[in-house]
């Protein structure tokens, strides 16, 4: 089944490896929204963006268009209602994926 279009990423456990194939699945199902709570927030949205912007296949600097946040000390209440408050191209329902 696909990942719906926002995701908040609830990391209990910090950066470990298989974080580039989880965003690879992201990509593939279009996902245009990644908000990310828990420990190493941080350093897990920098991640995604950099991978999102080696996904540049033509050269032109564009990369993948994929909006994230972090929330450091937030709850992943709060990290689901922010997703829940993106409109326009960012409407939908908010899927809460382990990490």
């Amino acid at each position: 089944m696909p990942y719906a279009k926002k995701i908040v990423l609830r990391s209990r456990w910090g950066y470990r490896p298989g974080l580039e194939s989880l965003v690879a699945d992201f990509k593939r199902d279009g996902v245009l929204f990644v908000g990310v709570v828990g420990k190493d927030c941080e350093i897990i949205e920098d991640i995604i963006d950099e991978l999102c912007l080696d996904d540049d296949d033509e050269g032109a600097g564009h990369g993948y268009a994929m909006l994230t946040s972090s929330h450091v000390d937030g709850t992943i209440e709060e990290a689901v209602s922010f997703a829940q408050s993106l409109g326009g191209k960012y409407s939908g329902v908010v899927e809460v994926v382990e990490f």
